[in-house]
């Protein structure tokens, strides 16, 4: 039997489980007490497990640790894993994704951060270098910022190509590069950002993105949750259309895409930017089949009226077991699991502090 690592990261620490079944589950945590765990990753190359934590605390500042025994122990190195360069005149804030590159790039893992920037690893998390063209790209002193800050929470690398990047910003929008981070261009055809004028609500850059997941089998097709509307693209974010017809809500945060399957995408959608609670009051997880056409509610075992918890973009995450493993945690505190691709699920935890991230995946 497969074991299968769930991290959540939340406002006060990072709790970790694992489990054989997916329906009994043995957690430890809280790891790192009184931090906020804004990201966390699962990186199985090279012939081991590493576990990657951006720990924010608020009296040391942030961090990253790794642990290479699924938690049992942690290291931080002794010199800032992550820190700008003096010469731009900017601190670290938080880290707001720590991802790690494909199997055609051992070694090497990306860090998103706020202030929005990207940052590269080549030893594994171990140290960090600013990639310097996106910071120094003209359109960076424009980007806004998000209501939880100006981050940089998404990182894909194209799984054809190690040279294609493509990042996202909250509020810069879609940036990608194809030679390896070495050039950049704004990516946001298509995507509107509705706190615009209404006759400048498509600009080149600027716009709100909260989350984009990759489908797994076609390697140009992307899934995008923006800050009002759902979108997919086919052309690896070169131009986005909507897809959100069928669903309760266009607002959102999160959005994961099934490991295997195509055509396949999780949402939690929510009422909008000015009613942040799921629509309906009803906790309700979307998933489509056949990539935005019509969407399907996912709501067995999940608590039904006067439910006001919701999911932010990092919360939301699938595992790579079969069935796929669906994990989602809320901001009051409560994580679900399903273990049949979200036909059905249970609660996992209870009573925790704000949830800011989920991480899963099979690591036995």
């Amino acid at each position: 039997m497969t074991e299968v690592l769930l991290a959540v990261g939340t406002e006060k620490g990072l709790f970790l489980g694992r489990s054989r079944d997916r329906l009994t589950w043995k957690f430890s945590g809280p790891h790192f007490p009184m931090n906020a765990i804004y990201s966390v990753s699962i990186d199985r190359r090279d012939d081991r497990t590493r576990v990657l934590a951006g720990a924010d605390s608020s009296h040391w500042g942030p961090s990253v640790w790794r642990s290479d025994d699924l938690g049992a122990s942690w290291f931080e190195p002794p010199q800032p894993a992550v820190r700008f360069p003096e010469s731009t005149g900017a601190s670290l804030t938080r880290v707001w994704q720590l991802q790690p590159a494909g199997a055609e790039a051992p070694g090497v893992v990306y860090a998103g951060t706020e202030p929005a920037a990207l940052f590269r690893s080549t030893d594994g998390g171990e140290t960090f270098a600013l990639v310097e063209p996106l910071w120094n790209h003209p359109q960076r002193p424009q980007w806004g910022a998000g209501y939880g800050g100006q981050g940089l929470h998404t990182i894909l690398t194209h799984p054809r190509d190690p040279q294609r990047l493509l990042v996202a910003v909250s509020s810069g929008g879609v940036y990608r590069s194809k030679d390896g981070g070495d050039s950049w261009e704004p990516s946001n055809t298509g995507l509107r950002a509705e706190f615009f004028p209404q006759e400048s609500q498509y600009p080149e850059f600027g716009q709100c993105v909260h989350k984009i997941a990759p489908d797994p089998v076609h390697p140009d097709r992307l899934y995008l949750q923006n800050h009002g509307g759902v979108y997919r693209s086919d052309d690896w974010g070169g131009s986005w259309r909507s897809i959100v017809d069928g669903l309760p809500a266009e607002f959102g945060f999160a959005v994961a895409a099934h490991p295997r399957r195509a055509d396949t995408a999780y949402l939690f959608p929510l009422g909008g930017s000015d009613d942040r609670i799921p629509p309906g009051r009803r906790c309700r997880v979307f998933r489509t089949t056949d990539g935005g056409t019509s969407w399907q509610q996912l709501a067995e075992g999940l608590p039904g009226e006067d439910h006001y918890g919701i999911v932010l973009r990092d919360a939301l995450r699938t595992d790579d077991a079969a069935p796929a493993g669906i994990y989602f945690g809320n901001r009051t505190g409560d994580v679900y699991g399903s273990r049949d691709e979200g036909e059905s699920w249970s609660l996992l935890l209870s009573h925790l502090p704000d949830v800011l991230c989920v991480r899963a995946a099979v690591v036995g």
